[in-house]
Protein backbone atom coordinates (compact mmCIF):
# COMPACT_ATOMS: atom_id res chain seq x y z
CA UNK A 1 0.00 0.00 0.00
CA UNK A 2 2.85 2.39 0.84
CA UNK A 3 4.42 1.80 -2.56
CA UNK A 4 1.15 2.53 -4.35
CA UNK A 5 0.67 5.73 -2.35
CA UNK A 6 4.23 6.82 -3.11
CA UNK A 7 3.70 6.11 -6.79
CA UNK A 8 0.53 8.22 -6.89
CA UNK A 9 2.20 11.03 -4.94
CA UNK A 10 5.06 11.11 -7.42
CA UNK A 11 2.68 11.27 -10.37
CA UNK A 12 0.64 14.07 -8.79
CA UNK A 13 3.71 16.15 -7.94
CA UNK A 14 4.97 15.90 -11.52
CA UNK A 15 1.59 16.87 -12.98
CA UNK A 16 0.44 19.54 -10.52
CA UNK A 17 3.75 21.41 -10.59
CA UNK A 18 3.71 21.68 -14.40
CA UNK A 19 3.61 25.18 -15.83
CA UNK A 20 0.54 26.14 -17.84
CA UNK A 21 2.57 26.57 -21.02
CA UNK A 22 3.57 23.54 -23.10
CA UNK A 23 6.68 21.90 -21.74
CA UNK A 24 9.40 20.12 -23.71
CA UNK A 25 10.52 17.42 -21.32
CA UNK A 26 12.47 14.27 -21.79
CA UNK A 27 10.67 10.97 -21.25
CA UNK A 28 7.16 12.25 -22.03
CA UNK A 29 4.61 9.44 -22.53
CA UNK A 30 7.35 6.85 -22.14
CA UNK A 31 4.82 4.06 -21.73
CA UNK A 32 4.36 4.35 -25.50
CA UNK A 33 8.01 3.34 -25.95
CA UNK A 34 7.99 0.15 -23.87
CA UNK A 35 7.11 -2.08 -26.80
CA UNK A 36 4.54 -4.77 -27.57
CA UNK A 37 4.86 -8.46 -28.34
CA UNK A 38 7.26 -10.82 -26.59
CA UNK A 39 9.16 -11.37 -29.84
CA UNK A 40 10.23 -7.73 -30.07
CA UNK A 41 10.92 -7.43 -26.36
CA UNK A 42 12.98 -10.63 -26.45
CA UNK A 43 15.18 -8.96 -29.10
CA UNK A 44 15.53 -5.82 -26.94
CA UNK A 45 13.28 -3.83 -29.28
CA UNK A 46 15.48 -4.27 -32.37
CA UNK A 47 12.48 -4.65 -34.69
CA UNK A 48 12.25 -1.75 -37.12
CA UNK A 49 13.70 -3.66 -40.08
CA UNK A 50 12.37 -7.19 -39.55
CA UNK A 51 8.94 -7.10 -37.87
CA UNK A 52 6.07 -8.19 -40.13
CA UNK A 53 3.31 -9.36 -37.78
CA UNK A 54 0.47 -7.53 -36.02
CA UNK A 55 2.93 -5.91 -33.57
CA UNK A 56 4.54 -4.04 -36.47
CA UNK A 57 1.82 -1.42 -36.02
CA UNK A 58 3.78 -0.37 -32.92
CA UNK A 59 7.40 -0.98 -34.03
CA UNK A 60 7.14 0.09 -37.68
CA UNK A 61 3.69 0.38 -39.30
CA UNK A 62 5.14 -0.42 -42.72
CA UNK A 63 5.65 -4.02 -41.56
CA UNK A 64 1.94 -4.88 -41.46
CA UNK A 65 1.88 -4.62 -45.27
CA UNK A 66 3.40 -8.12 -45.41
CA UNK A 67 0.27 -9.72 -43.95
CA UNK A 68 -0.99 -12.59 -46.11
CA UNK A 69 -3.93 -13.81 -43.96
CA UNK A 70 -7.45 -12.46 -43.62
CA UNK A 71 -6.78 -11.22 -40.09
CA UNK A 72 -4.13 -11.43 -37.41
CA UNK A 73 -4.79 -10.88 -33.71
CA UNK A 74 -2.21 -10.16 -31.04
CA UNK A 75 -2.43 -9.88 -27.25
CA UNK A 76 0.15 -9.37 -24.49
CA UNK A 77 0.17 -9.01 -20.72
CA UNK A 78 3.06 -8.09 -18.41
CA UNK A 79 3.56 -6.64 -14.94
CA UNK A 80 6.05 -4.23 -13.40
CA UNK A 81 7.19 -3.18 -9.93
CA UNK A 82 6.29 -6.42 -8.20
CA UNK A 83 3.00 -6.76 -10.10
CA UNK A 84 1.78 -3.33 -8.97
CA UNK A 85 1.71 -1.89 -12.51
CA UNK A 86 -0.04 -3.78 -15.32
CA UNK A 87 0.82 -3.42 -18.99
CA UNK A 88 -1.61 -4.81 -21.60
CA UNK A 89 -1.78 -4.79 -25.38
CA UNK A 90 -4.38 -5.85 -27.93
CA UNK A 91 -4.03 -5.52 -31.69
CA UNK A 92 -5.64 -6.61 -34.94
CA UNK A 93 -4.64 -6.21 -38.59
CA UNK A 94 -6.42 -7.20 -41.78
CA UNK A 95 -6.06 -6.46 -45.51
CA UNK A 96 -8.50 -4.20 -47.30
CA UNK A 97 -10.59 -5.33 -50.25
CA UNK A 98 -8.53 -6.54 -53.23
CA UNK A 99 -5.47 -6.43 -50.95
CA UNK A 100 -5.05 -2.68 -51.51
CA UNK A 101 -3.23 -2.09 -48.28
CA UNK A 102 -3.52 -3.38 -44.73
CA UNK A 103 -5.24 -1.62 -41.84
CA UNK A 104 -4.64 -2.18 -38.15
CA UNK A 105 -6.00 -1.22 -34.74
CA UNK A 106 -3.98 -1.40 -31.52
CA UNK A 107 -4.68 -0.53 -27.89
CA UNK A 108 -2.20 -0.21 -25.00
CA UNK A 109 -2.92 0.25 -21.30
CA UNK A 110 -0.31 0.86 -18.59
CA UNK A 111 -1.84 1.37 -15.16
CA UNK A 112 -1.64 1.11 -11.41
CA UNK A 113 -5.07 0.09 -10.17
CA UNK A 114 -6.65 -0.07 -6.72
CA UNK A 115 -4.68 2.86 -5.30
CA UNK A 116 -6.08 3.78 -1.86
CA UNK A 117 -7.35 7.36 -1.99
CA UNK A 118 -7.22 8.54 1.61
CA UNK A 119 -8.13 12.23 1.39
CA UNK A 120 -11.31 11.53 3.40
CA UNK A 121 -9.71 9.11 5.84
CA UNK A 122 -9.40 11.64 8.67
CA UNK A 123 -12.70 13.31 9.56
CA UNK A 124 -13.04 16.96 10.67
CA UNK A 125 -13.27 15.87 14.30
CA UNK A 126 -9.97 13.97 14.00
CA UNK A 127 -11.45 10.47 13.93
CA UNK A 128 -10.36 7.92 11.34
CA UNK A 129 -13.05 6.42 9.13
CA UNK A 130 -11.75 3.66 6.87
CA UNK A 131 -15.10 3.40 5.12
CA UNK A 132 -14.26 6.72 3.42
CA UNK A 133 -11.22 5.23 1.68
CA UNK A 134 -11.85 4.44 -1.99
CA UNK A 135 -9.74 3.06 -4.80
CA UNK A 136 -8.64 4.95 -7.89
CA UNK A 137 -6.44 4.18 -10.88
CA UNK A 138 -3.56 5.99 -12.50
CA UNK A 139 -3.91 4.78 -16.08
CA UNK A 140 -2.24 5.58 -19.40
CA UNK A 141 -3.85 4.54 -22.69
CA UNK A 142 -2.58 4.55 -26.25
CA UNK A 143 -4.50 3.80 -29.43
CA UNK A 144 -3.08 3.27 -32.92
CA UNK A 145 -4.94 3.30 -36.22
CA UNK A 146 -2.50 1.99 -38.82
CA UNK A 147 -2.38 1.75 -42.59
CA UNK A 148 0.32 0.26 -44.82
CA UNK A 149 0.81 -0.82 -48.40
CA UNK A 150 3.59 -1.86 -50.80
CA UNK A 151 5.51 0.66 -52.87
CA UNK A 152 7.56 -1.90 -54.81
CA UNK A 153 7.48 -5.69 -54.95
CA UNK A 154 9.52 -7.37 -57.70
CA UNK A 155 12.19 -9.87 -58.58
CA UNK A 156 15.77 -8.91 -59.30
CA UNK A 157 17.68 -11.04 -61.82
CA UNK A 158 15.07 -13.77 -61.21
CA UNK A 159 16.54 -14.66 -57.85
CA UNK A 160 16.35 -11.87 -55.28
CA UNK A 161 13.18 -10.30 -53.85
CA UNK A 162 13.05 -6.53 -53.60
CA UNK A 163 10.27 -5.18 -51.38
CA UNK A 164 9.56 -1.63 -50.24
CA UNK A 165 6.62 -0.92 -47.91
CA UNK A 166 5.35 2.23 -46.26
CA UNK A 167 3.00 2.69 -43.32
CA UNK A 168 1.58 5.29 -40.99
CA UNK A 169 -0.05 5.52 -37.57
CA UNK A 170 -2.64 7.93 -36.25
CA UNK A 171 -1.93 7.88 -32.53
CA UNK A 172 -4.32 8.76 -29.71
CA UNK A 173 -3.05 9.39 -26.16
CA UNK A 174 -5.23 9.37 -23.05
CA UNK A 175 -4.04 9.53 -19.45
CA UNK A 176 -5.99 9.82 -16.22
CA UNK A 177 -5.46 9.98 -12.46
CA UNK A 178 -8.74 9.07 -10.83
CA UNK A 179 -11.25 11.86 -11.37
CA UNK A 180 -8.68 14.55 -10.57
CA UNK A 181 -6.80 14.85 -13.86
CA UNK A 182 -6.96 13.62 -17.43
CA UNK A 183 -5.06 14.28 -20.64
CA UNK A 184 -5.55 13.83 -24.37
CA UNK A 185 -3.13 13.98 -27.25
CA UNK A 186 -2.80 12.95 -30.89
CA UNK A 187 0.19 12.29 -33.11
CA UNK A 188 1.43 10.71 -36.33
CA UNK A 189 4.09 8.08 -37.07
CA UNK A 190 5.52 7.18 -40.46
CA UNK A 191 7.62 4.17 -41.40
CA UNK A 192 9.43 2.53 -44.32
CA UNK A 193 10.63 -1.03 -44.57
CA UNK A 194 12.66 -2.53 -47.40
CA UNK A 195 14.10 -5.93 -48.28
CA UNK A 196 16.82 -6.88 -50.69
CA UNK A 197 17.30 -10.62 -50.62
CA UNK A 198 18.46 -11.51 -47.12
CA UNK A 199 19.02 -7.89 -46.14
CA UNK A 200 16.37 -5.95 -44.23
CA UNK A 201 16.23 -2.18 -43.75
CA UNK A 202 13.77 -0.02 -41.86
CA UNK A 203 13.16 3.49 -40.56
CA UNK A 204 10.31 4.92 -38.51
CA UNK A 205 9.67 8.51 -37.48
CA UNK A 206 7.48 8.77 -34.39
CA UNK A 207 5.55 11.91 -33.47
CA UNK A 208 6.66 13.47 -36.76
CA UNK A 209 4.30 16.43 -36.30
CA UNK A 210 5.21 16.76 -32.59
CA UNK A 211 2.60 15.33 -30.23
CA UNK A 212 0.99 17.64 -27.66
CA UNK A 213 -0.66 16.07 -24.63
CA UNK A 214 -3.02 18.52 -22.93
CA UNK A 215 -3.94 18.01 -19.27
CA UNK A 216 -7.09 19.25 -17.58
CA UNK A 217 -7.80 19.11 -13.86
CA UNK A 218 -11.07 18.63 -12.02
CA UNK A 219 -10.26 19.10 -8.35
CA UNK A 220 -12.88 19.31 -5.64
CA UNK A 221 -12.74 22.13 -3.12
CA UNK A 222 -11.40 19.71 -0.52
CA UNK A 223 -8.64 18.54 -2.88
CA UNK A 224 -7.71 22.16 -3.65
CA UNK A 225 -7.41 22.86 0.08
CA UNK A 226 -5.14 19.85 0.58
CA UNK A 227 -2.91 20.83 -2.34
CA UNK A 228 -2.73 24.41 -1.10
CA UNK A 229 -1.78 23.25 2.41
CA UNK A 230 1.00 21.06 0.99
CA UNK A 231 2.45 23.84 -1.19
CA UNK A 232 1.27 22.59 -4.60
CA UNK A 233 0.28 25.04 -7.30
CA UNK A 234 -3.38 24.71 -8.31
CA UNK A 235 -3.80 25.01 -12.07
CA UNK A 236 -6.56 24.18 -14.52
CA UNK A 237 -4.58 23.14 -17.61
CA UNK A 238 -1.11 21.99 -18.58
CA UNK A 239 0.52 20.39 -21.59
CA UNK A 240 3.50 18.25 -22.54
CA UNK A 241 5.31 17.83 -25.83
CA UNK A 242 6.66 14.74 -27.58
CA UNK A 243 9.33 15.84 -30.04
CA UNK A 244 10.05 13.63 -33.08
CA UNK A 245 12.01 10.41 -32.61
CA UNK A 246 13.67 8.54 -35.49
CA UNK A 247 14.62 4.87 -35.32
CA UNK A 248 16.94 3.39 -37.95
CA UNK A 249 17.32 -0.35 -38.38
CA UNK A 250 19.21 -2.87 -40.45
CA UNK A 251 19.39 -6.65 -40.34
CA UNK A 252 20.30 -9.77 -42.26
CA UNK A 253 19.26 -13.42 -42.35
CA UNK A 254 22.10 -15.98 -42.22
CA UNK A 255 20.97 -19.43 -43.39
CA UNK A 256 22.64 -22.37 -41.64
CA UNK A 257 20.84 -25.17 -43.48
CA UNK A 258 17.43 -25.74 -45.05
CA UNK A 259 15.73 -25.68 -41.63
CA UNK A 260 17.91 -23.42 -39.50
CA UNK A 261 18.62 -19.71 -39.91
CA UNK A 262 19.75 -16.77 -37.78
CA UNK A 263 18.45 -13.21 -38.00
CA UNK A 264 20.53 -10.34 -36.63
CA UNK A 265 19.33 -6.74 -36.36
CA UNK A 266 20.71 -3.43 -35.11
CA UNK A 267 18.56 -0.37 -34.34
CA UNK A 268 19.59 3.20 -33.54
CA UNK A 269 16.95 5.11 -31.56
CA UNK A 270 17.55 8.84 -32.12
CA UNK A 271 15.70 11.26 -29.83
CA UNK A 272 15.46 15.01 -30.46
CA UNK A 273 14.46 16.35 -27.03
CA UNK A 274 17.98 17.35 -26.00
CA UNK A 275 21.00 15.40 -24.83
CA UNK A 276 20.22 12.48 -22.55
CA UNK A 277 23.57 12.48 -20.81
CA UNK A 278 23.35 8.88 -19.65
CA UNK A 279 23.12 7.64 -23.26
CA UNK A 280 26.20 6.33 -25.02
CA UNK A 281 25.98 8.82 -27.90
CA UNK A 282 25.06 12.48 -27.41
CA UNK A 283 25.26 15.08 -30.16
CA UNK A 284 23.19 18.00 -28.89
CA UNK A 285 20.23 18.11 -29.32
CA UNK A 286 20.27 14.43 -30.33
CA UNK A 287 20.82 11.29 -28.28
CA UNK A 288 21.29 7.82 -29.74
CA UNK A 289 20.33 4.58 -28.02
CA UNK A 290 21.60 1.44 -29.83
CA UNK A 291 19.73 -1.87 -29.64
CA UNK A 292 20.90 -5.26 -30.86
CA UNK A 293 18.76 -8.35 -31.34
CA UNK A 294 19.07 -11.87 -32.73
CA UNK A 295 16.62 -14.65 -33.51
CA UNK A 296 17.37 -18.32 -34.23
CA UNK A 297 14.65 -19.82 -36.42
CA UNK A 298 14.17 -23.60 -36.63
CA UNK A 299 11.85 -24.61 -39.44
CA UNK A 300 9.59 -21.59 -38.77
CA UNK A 301 8.27 -23.44 -35.73
CA UNK A 302 10.67 -22.78 -32.84
CA UNK A 303 12.44 -19.48 -32.21
CA UNK A 304 15.16 -18.54 -29.73
CA UNK A 305 15.79 -14.85 -29.19
CA UNK A 306 18.16 -12.58 -27.35
CA UNK A 307 19.04 -8.92 -27.32
CA UNK A 308 20.82 -6.13 -25.54
CA UNK A 309 19.86 -2.48 -25.17
CA UNK A 310 19.31 0.40 -22.74
CA UNK A 311 23.02 1.23 -22.75
CA UNK A 312 23.84 3.86 -20.14
CA UNK A 313 26.90 5.62 -18.86
CA UNK A 314 26.56 6.07 -15.09
CA UNK A 315 28.87 6.99 -12.25
CA UNK A 316 30.33 4.19 -10.19
CA UNK A 317 29.07 3.71 -6.63
CA UNK A 318 32.25 5.15 -5.10
CA UNK A 319 32.56 8.11 -7.50
CA UNK A 320 32.06 11.59 -6.04
CA UNK A 321 33.44 13.62 -8.96
CA UNK A 322 31.24 12.39 -11.80
CA UNK A 323 34.27 11.46 -13.86
CA UNK A 324 34.47 7.75 -13.02
CA UNK A 325 31.76 6.15 -15.16
CA UNK A 326 30.80 2.64 -16.18
CA UNK A 327 28.59 1.27 -18.95
CA UNK A 328 25.41 -0.59 -18.04
CA UNK A 329 23.06 -2.41 -20.37
CA UNK A 330 19.89 -4.47 -20.27
CA UNK A 331 20.00 -8.04 -21.68
CA UNK A 332 16.88 -9.87 -22.82
CA UNK A 333 16.05 -13.45 -23.83
CA UNK A 334 12.99 -15.04 -25.38
CA UNK A 335 11.35 -18.12 -26.83
CA UNK A 336 8.62 -18.56 -29.43
CA UNK A 337 6.61 -21.50 -30.74
CA UNK A 338 4.46 -21.52 -33.89
CA UNK A 339 1.73 -24.17 -34.15
CA UNK A 340 -0.17 -23.85 -37.44
CA UNK A 341 -1.99 -20.49 -37.20
CA UNK A 342 -1.23 -19.96 -33.51
CA UNK A 343 1.95 -18.57 -31.93
CA UNK A 344 2.96 -18.08 -28.32
CA UNK A 345 5.99 -15.97 -27.39
CA UNK A 346 7.74 -15.39 -24.10
CA UNK A 347 10.53 -13.00 -23.13
CA UNK A 348 12.34 -12.06 -19.96
CA UNK A 349 14.23 -8.92 -19.03
CA UNK A 350 15.18 -6.66 -16.16
CA UNK A 351 13.53 -3.26 -16.03
CA UNK A 352 16.17 -1.91 -13.66
CA UNK A 353 19.77 -2.32 -14.82
CA UNK A 354 21.32 -1.19 -11.55
CA UNK A 355 22.56 -3.49 -8.79
CA UNK A 356 19.04 -4.46 -7.64
CA UNK A 357 17.21 -5.42 -10.83
CA UNK A 358 13.45 -5.81 -11.14
CA UNK A 359 12.67 -8.69 -13.47
CA UNK A 360 9.76 -8.65 -15.90
CA UNK A 361 8.13 -11.48 -17.82
CA UNK A 362 6.26 -10.92 -21.09
CA UNK A 363 3.84 -13.38 -22.66
CA UNK A 364 2.09 -12.70 -25.96
CA UNK A 365 -0.18 -14.64 -28.28
CA UNK A 366 -0.81 -14.35 -32.01
CA UNK A 367 -3.56 -15.90 -34.09
CA UNK A 368 -3.87 -15.94 -37.89
CA UNK A 369 -7.43 -16.16 -39.15
CA UNK A 370 -8.03 -17.41 -42.68
CA UNK A 371 -11.34 -17.33 -44.51
CA UNK A 372 -12.27 -21.00 -44.90
CA UNK A 373 -14.56 -20.40 -47.88
CA UNK A 374 -11.82 -18.54 -49.76
CA UNK A 375 -9.29 -21.24 -48.91
CA UNK A 376 -11.59 -24.01 -50.12
CA UNK A 377 -12.26 -22.17 -53.40
CA UNK A 378 -8.54 -21.66 -53.92
CA UNK A 379 -7.87 -25.36 -53.36
CA UNK A 380 -10.69 -26.31 -55.75
CA UNK A 381 -9.37 -23.98 -58.44
CA UNK A 382 -5.83 -25.34 -58.08
CA UNK A 383 -7.02 -28.97 -58.51
CA UNK A 384 -9.11 -28.21 -61.63
CA UNK A 385 -6.33 -26.47 -63.49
Amino acid sequence: MKLKLSFLSLVLIVIINSETAAQQRKYVNEYMNIGVGARGLGMSGAQVASVTDVTAAFWNPAGIAYQNTDMQLGIMHSEYFGSIAKYDYLGATFPLKDRKGVIGFSAIRFAVDDIPYTINLVQPDGTVDYSKVRSISSADYGGLISYARPVLVKKWQDREDINLMWGTNFKIIHRSIGSMASAWGVGLDFGLQGRFGRWKLGVVARDITTTYTVWSFNLTEQEKQVFAQTGNEIISRSSEVNTPRVILGGGRVFPVNNKLSILGEVNLDVTTDGSRYSNLINIKPFSVDPRLGAEVNYNNKVFLRTGVGQFQRVSTDADTTGNDKRTLFQPTVGLGVQIKNFAIDYSFSSLNIESSPLYSHFISLKLDIRNKAKRDRAQTNSTTK
